[in-house]
């Protein structure tokens, strides 16, 4: 027999014990691979924002609203090509449980500053001239079988209408898509006209919810941001002005921090695991140490009895965690659909993949060389005695 059949021929001597293992570490591995496709995606939501955007929000908080005449005095600062303005308005469509950003934009300016989204000429010119018209995302069309004629109520939650009526109306005249597969931003989104918002709306009319500035030089950024503040300091509405990607990655830490908690649930499941396949590799290498003592006397020295029992651990954490890593890249595709375009197509990357791997040989160093040490140390006479 050889090395690799008495390795596995030790990691198999207990069938039952071996798969109530492997099952821990699948399921460690499989959410691990969850929660780092998901880490991934907002970092990765950040990363392809433009670079030559600014995102003017109040200084107090992101909910409340800037003076609409501020976009006048933004315009004149050196360095800014062109202004957009938007507001959240937080609709609901048929059922609480559909929710998905609607957001009110100056339809021009937005567009011109957004050159990443892809419509066609007939649904540009619908958007510019429609004054109920609103543009989706194609996931979120794909999701409630949209088509481009829909006209579709959305609940106020926050922008009820002047005449009372809590249903606003949109005429779907277009689908939206992104020049870059990978930057599916927009793809669960729905752009509508401010114009019909501001006059429908029973309150806040003339603000708006936050500005995107493009500049001319993506490199003085820092410098525009500051000039737009220092515009606006000491008045009733200060501003706060950062790049998009900042503004994206603020808006995400809502949620709180991604990553903090993303280490605080993985640290915890594989110090849970690390217990539980210790224990079990210490009592397989208790229970065959009269195998092992065997083994000696026919001639294997202690560095390959080391090396076996090593191995042991490694395959057992490198079958549990590409396992679960493979039950991941399954499970998040779906996991993606259900979220109805609202995130980046969710995945188990290469990246997660490359930090998996050496965890899985991490994991199995820590919990193999303990037993591995024992089994190099023994004593034939001892072992074969049952000490």
């Amino acid at each position: 027999m050889g090395y690799l059949g008495l390795v596995f021929a030790g990691l198999f001597h207990k069938p039952s014990r071996t798969a109530l293992t492997l099952l821990s570490i699948v399921t460690a591995f499989t959410l691990f691979g969850f929660l780092d496709g998901i880490r991934l995606v907002f970092s990765r939501a950040a990363d392809n924002s433009g670079t030559d955007r600014l995102i003017v929000t109040s200084r107090l908080s992101i909910i409340q609203p800037l003076p609409i005449a501020h976009r006048n005095r933004i315009a004149q600062i050196p360095g800014v090509a062109q202004i957009a303005y938007a507001n959240w308005f937080g609709g609901i469509y048929q059922d609480r449980r559909n929710f998905f950003p609607n957001i009110a934009v100056t339809p021009v300016e937005f567009l011109a500053i957004h050159p990443e989204i892809v419509l066609s000429d007939e649904a540009r010119e619908a958007f510019l001239t429609t004054r109920t018209g609103a543009l989706v995302g194609s996931a979120l069309a794909q999701k409630f079988r949209w088509k481009i004629g829909n006209r579709i109520p959305l609940q106020a939650t926050i922008w009820p209408q002047k005449s009372g009526n809590n249903t606003w109306l949109f005429d779907i005249v277009g689908i939206m898509r992104t020049r870059d597969e990978r930057n599916q931003q927009y793809a669960g989104e729905m752009l509508f006209r401010y114009d019909y918002f501001d006059e429908g709306r029973t309150n806040s009319q003339g603000t708006v919810g936050w500005y995107i500035v493009r500049i001319e030089d993506p490199a003085l950024s820092n410098e525009i941001a500051l000039a737009i503040d220092r515009l606006f300091a000491n008045s009733d509405s200060e501003t706060k002005t950062q790049s998009e990607k900042d503004f994206n990655l603020a808006f995400a830490k809502q949620f709180g921090d991604i990553g903090l908690i993303v280490s605080a649930i993985m640290g915890a499941v594989f110090f849970t695991l690390l217990l539980v396949t210790g224990h079990t590799m210490t009592q397989a290498i208790r229970e065959r140490i009269p195998q092992l003592a065997v083994l000696k006397t026919l001639g294997f020295s202690d560095v390959t009895l080391l090396g076996v029992v090593l191995g042991e651990a490694f395959a057992m954490m490198l079958l549990g965690g590409c396992l679960g890593l493979g039950l991941a890249s399954i499970g998040l595709p779906l996991l993606s659909d259900s979220f109805g375009g609202q995130l980046p197509p969710l995945s188990v990357s290469a990246r997660s993949w490359s930090l998996g791997i050496p965890l899985m040989l991490g994991l199995g160093a820590i919990v193999g060389l303990p037993p591995a040490w024992r089994a190099m140390r023994l004593r034939i006479v001892d072992a074969l005695a049952g000490r």
